[in-house]
């Protein structure tokens, strides 16, 4: 199913992936009030179809679906050099903290746990896109040893191989790139990627680490990059 949003409002185009047809239902009506453009698709053979024939900005997936479950759906997309950079927020089941951490180590951008508010979930993926809109001011590669982090096209390398990271991976790696050398905590690395507003679990930040590290670590249990000052935080080492 696909429809549009009101005329000359957003372009953004958002998938949305969730069996329970209500709950569908209610997220189209909502994005589309917001000028949003919506398609939906019922399971991960059909989502992945439309992702083929469609550009999106986004996509809205719920961990558990028939057949091909979400996270496997998830990781798919981030093995994919032509969709790793999709902005994903994850549907999870209310109060589930091994859910929302299986979801944010297949690589998911964000979480809203179930049942939520509409208007909680617009303003979670409106945060994720804000946080990936300045690709077109940022022109410059970061070097760092192997390492080449492509601020324009959101993309990195090691050794001249594509490295899959979602969008937020993305953003923690060059935020602490800008500033190697410094250790930030928990809560430093959570104030500086999320918004104010947006309720994030400090333990997000770990997961997200650990996902980090096994990308762009030869080593990722002895990082040599990516690296922990125990009792204070992360930092980036490195030339």
């Amino acid at each position: 199913m696909e429809t549009t949003g009101r005329p000359g409002a957003k372009t953004e185009r958002i998938l949305v992936v969730d069996d329970e047809s209500d709950l569908v239902e209610l997220i189209t009506y909502n994005f589309e009030r917001e000028g949003f453009k919506v398609s939906s698709a019922s399971d991960s053979e059909e989502a992945l179809r439309r992702i083929r024939q469609i550009e999106f900005s986004l996509i809205i997936l719920d961990l558990m679906l028939p057949g091909l479950q979400g996270t496997e759906l998830c990781r798919i997309i981030r093995k994919n050099q032509l969709t790793a950079h999709l902005p994903i927020v994850m549907l999870t089941a209310k109060g589930d903290v091994s859910e929302r951490i299986e979801g944010i180590e297949a690589g998911a951008d964000d979480y809203v746990t179930k049942p939520f508010s509409p208007r909680e979930l617009i303003a979670r993926v409106n945060a994720v896109l804000r946080r990936t809109s300045g690709r077109a001011h940022l022109d410059k590669v970061l070097a760092l040893g192997d390492l080449h982090i492509d601020r324009e096209r959101y993309t990195v390398l090691k050794r001249n191989v594509p490295v899959s990271l979602s969008v937020t991976e993305f953003q923690i790696l060059l935020y602490m790139a800008e500033r190697r050398g410094r250790v930030f905590s928990r809560d430093q690395l959570l104030d500086a990627i999320w918004e104010e507003n947006t309720f994030v679990e400090p333990r997000t930040i770990d997961v997200h680490i650990r996902r980090l590290r096994s990308r762009i670590e030869d080593d990722p249990s002895h990082p040599v990059l990516l690296k922990t000052r125990r009792g204070v935080g992360y930092y980036v080492d490195g030339e």
